[in-house]
């Protein structure tokens, strides 16, 4: 098995995203579209409760995640933007009980557990079989697909290191994926 890969079609993304809206997977379009646009490792995306995203004094969605990162042990602090948080007002829609200390991406099993990563890595594999997109893509695939789409955008590479809590550049450019396709963009799109 080969390394994970961003989903580096703006398309793709979009037709992963509609994928859960279409079945009506409203808590699986969520997890994707949190992951997508916070670049959270997934298992810290799994473990956000309601309270880390909203607050339930003012009635109104946080403007930003503050977290310690599990695997790492350093604090982050990710705006949430208006994609993620139109997620998070979709889910909490179709919810029977909406309380602070619920799991966002609440398990149908036990009282309130998250979702398991194996969880997560099969709801996302089943929608990558089903849509055919190509590459080797998984839960960490969403983290880098929001690098690669950032640097796309003119995003500084070292500006995603410090989003990525990154150690290196080195690590960075690895999660950026960058191929010979995008190198001959950069060529071509140049013409001085």
């Amino acid at each position: 098995m080969g390394k994970t890969q961003p989903i580096k079609k703006a398309d793709d993304v979009q037709r992963l995203k509609e994928y859960y809206l279409e079945k009506k997977q409203i808590r699986n379009y969520t997890m994707v579209t949190l992951a997508l646009n916070t670049s959270l490792r997934i298992s810290d995306l799994l473990h956000l409760k309601w309270i880390d995203v909203y607050n339930f004094k003012t009635h109104k969605y946080r403007e930003h995640i503050n977290l310690v990162e599990q695997k790492t042990g350093k604090k982050n602090s990710i705006a949430l933007n208006s994609e993620a948080t139109k997620a998070l007002e979709l889910l909490k829609r179709t919810l029977d009980t909406f309380c602070q200390d619920t799991y966002i991406f609440k398990s149908r099993i036990g009282d309130n557990q998250p979702i398991g990563r194996i969880c997560a890595f099969r709801i996302i594999k089943e929608a990558v079989n089903d849509l055919n997109l190509e590459g080797i893509i998984s839960c960490h695939s969403l983290r880098k697909t929001f690098g690669y789409h950032a640097w796309k955008k003119g995003v500084p590479p070292a500006l995603i290191m410090s989003i990525y809590n990154h150690s290196s550049i080195e690590i960075t450019k690895r999660y950026l994926s960058i191929d010979q396709d995008d190198k001959d963009e950069v060529f071509l799109g140049m013409n001085l």
